[in-house]
């Protein structure tokens, strides 16, 4: 039962949700993996405010608290995907977007090859929502890893579009966030692409972050 977001948000990070508790003693693993990456955004966006003087602006400042809080809601979306091989929550949302699709091809496409597949398909959504979270919070080739996230949201607006009790605005706005993490370079802002782009003259590493 939800109480109030800042108490909510403490239940996740402490893994004392009941998704957490549906895990076990495993619920330890994601919760270290959760603080880190938390405490991991703290600690680069302070070097970045040391080392670098033009990292010191409320642009910056604004870019990171918004793609961090986009990472918290990834990080937050990918829990109730496990345990492995698929849970009944990722089986009742995967129907949804079967049953309600924008268009019935697309529906068609999701029940022949996603369903039969859910075993393979709930640890590979898991996989790419945890990197996505992680490439935000930590701001790491966040131009590229952006890219899979506006294609995760795509997928659920189009696939929850006649679904009730959703609100298809939801996932535009997700989606729009998730555009100006790519042509905004998101990374750049108190996050580890900045650090990298110091640190390195690698063309690959102007491109991803």
């Amino acid at each position: 039962m939800r109480t109030n977001p800042f108490a909510d948000a403490l239940d996740f990070l402490f893994g004392q949700t009941g998704d957490h508790a549906g895990l076990g003693p495993f619920r330890w693993i994601f919760v270290v993996l959760s603080l880190a990456l938390v405490i991991s955004s703290f600690v680069i966006a302070w070097k970045n405010w040391n080392e670098d003087p033009t990292q010191r602006t409320a642009r910056n400042i604004s870019l990171w608290l918004v793609r961090g809080v986009l990472g918290g809601m990834w990080l937050e979306g990918c829990l109730w995907k496990l345990p492995f091989p698929a849970t009944d929550g990722f089986k009742y949302w995967l129907g949804l977007t079967a049953d309600n699709a924008a268009f019935k091809v697309y529906g068609d496409v999701l029940k022949a090859l996603f369903v039969p597949n859910i075993n393979i398909v709930d640890p590979l959504v898991f996989l790419a929502e945890f990197a996505l979270a992680s490439s935000l919070l930590l701001g790491f080739g966040v131009r590229v890893v952006a890219l899979l996230g506006i294609g995760i949201a795509l997928n659920l607006w189009i696939g929850l579009y006649h679904f009730q009790d959703e609100w298809p605005w939801t996932y535009v706005f997700i989606i729009l966030l998730q555009v100006l993490m790519v042509t905004d370079r998101t990374g750049r802002a108190l996050g580890l692409d900045a650090l990298l782009q110091r640190r390195s003259a690698s063309p690959l590493l102007r491109q991803i972050g």
